[in-house]
């Protein structure tokens, strides 16, 4: 009887119809270091017959990343300890190289005696295959994309940029808005002039006026000296005004004027003074919203409304995530002096799957918050927090892993469609497929579209 098999014939042959069923690999071995099954999955996955593997000792077969002194198998049967999803890759029979997501667990005879130890492992090729998709991307100064909808984005930031225009930019929070607002800045004329940024919605309305203006000795108790305001110090650069709706009324009156005749007045005094800084504004919140409810001044709104700028959430182009994340990666391990060589393929599905309310901000989070538990290799799920690790659990891994695909092509599908206006010949020819792959896409991915799809718009 092999190692761990149950007794009794009907039992055993569940189990095994169970194992030839599954699409992960499964091997055992005994004491001795020798397979003693091989399911049919193993055979796909590593190229070599079941007929070939059993009997022979486990290094014999498998070539890893793993084999020797870091065998998990080996650990897991001198600790007791199993070893749960852990990356690394095989070579196949052919001579490619395959990674791998595997596990261990001891094997245990019905008198609680090891006599063994038993590994599964899932083919993630297609996860690697996914990322190498993802490396093709636009770039602008910091910032990076191959999502289709922040590539019009970039597109226009260097006009934007070469423009002396107010830029407004609308986005939710985390998306980036004061990231794009200092590229705006570097690539403009004004890159050699200062960046000053204040957050209007963190600042009652008194001292946001003294912080914008700035005062005169004297204008109020404690203004022992004079003090220079944003705008003084924003001269001859960039003055970004990050969630510029949260601005009072009374405010909103004294910035309009400052935009209309580029003038102001310092508190405390009586005597004008001029700025020439740019004016990028930003805001959360819905602007046009905003003043229909009486809550934003609508002369204000088309006087920072010159340029607009919107970015998509994080949810609707999340072909970047792979992308960003490296990037944190990158940032946190020059940062921290950490060795961390990016995210292990079996945890980029959990990364995709996930809704991120946040934005970039909270995946940035999660980057850093797994560089507390990771000094080095790969960001496992072990390292990821139960909300977007925990997502495993309430799925089958394999479904979670085709979902990451799955979600990808329909975002760019979504792009697409959105580009070309919902005509569907267009947003065929953008994606570079036929169109009844789009349509046959369509369906199985289960993208709503709308009752009007384009056509008539162009004729096509």
């Amino acid at each position: 009887m092999a190692p761990g098999k149950p007794d009794g014939d009907g039992t055993a042959s569940t189990t095994e119809a169970i194992l030839e069923s599954i699409s992960d690999g499964v091997f055992t071995v005994d004491a001795g270091w020798r397979v003693t099954s091989f399911n049919r999955a193993a055979e796909k996955i590593t190229g070599v017959r079941r007929a070939d593997a059993v009997g022979r000792r486990c290094s014999d077969v498998f070539r890893s990343s793993l084999c020797g002194r870091e065998c998990a198998l080996g650990k897991t049967l001198k600790t007791g300890k199993p070893v749960i999803s852990r990356s690394a890759y095989i070579i196949n029979a052919a001579g490619d190289r395959i990674p791998v997501s595997l596990s261990t667990a001891v094997l245990r005879d019905a008198s609680g005696r090891v006599i063994g130890g038993a590994e599964t492992f899932r083919d993630l090729s297609e996860i690697e295959a996914l990322r190498r998709e993802l490396e093709g991307n636009v770039h602008v100064g910091d910032l990076s994309s191959r999502s289709p909808l922040m590539r019009r984005v970039l597109e226009v930031l260097p006009a934007v940029a070469a423009s002396p225009s107010t830029v407004l930019i609308l986005g939710e929070t985390g998306t980036g808005k004061e990231v794009v607002a200092r590229t705006i800045h570097s690539h403009s004329a004004r890159s050699g002039g200062p960046f000053v940024a204040v957050n209007c919605g963190a600042l009652p309305e008194t001292l946001l006026e003294s912080e914008l203006f700035g005062y005169r000795a004297g204008a109020f108790t404690g203004a022992a000296r004079d003090r220079p305001g944003r705008f003084a110090l924003a001269r001859g650069g960039t003055l970004f005004l990050d969630e510029i709706a949260e601005i009072p009324p009374a405010m909103q009156v004294k910035l309009l004027r400052v935009l209309q005749e580029r003038t102001y007045e310092p508190l405390g005094s009586s005597r004008e003074e001029s700025t020439d800084a740019r004016i990028v504004a930003a805001t959360n919140r819905d602007p046009a919203q905003q003043v229909r409810r009486g809550l934003f001044r609508e002369d204000l709104y088309y006087r920072i409304n010159v340029v607009r700028i919107e970015l998509p959430p994080l949810r609707r182009r999340k072909e970047d995530i792979p992308l960003l994340a490296g990037e944190f990666i990158s940032r946190f391990n020059r940062l921290q002096g950490k060795q961390v060589t990016g995210i292990a393929p079996d945890s980029l599905p959990l990364l995709m799957a996930h809704d991120w309310p946040g934005n970039i901000r909270e995946l940035e989070n999660v980057i850093e918050r797994a560089f507390i538990l990771c000094s080095e290799g790969p960001i496992e799920r072990r390292h990821l927090p139960e909300e977007i690790a925990g997502g495993e659990a309430r799925a089958g891994a394999g479904g979670r892993m085709r979902s990451a695909h799955d979600i990808l092509e329909a975002q760019t599908i979504r792009s697409a469609l959105e580009q070309a206006g919902f005509n569907r010949l267009r947003a065929a020819r953008e994606l570079g497929i036929h169109k009844t792959t789009l349509f046959r896409k369509i369906k199985k991915l289960g993208i709503v579209l709308p009752d009007r799809d384009g056509r008539a718009r162009d004729g096509t």
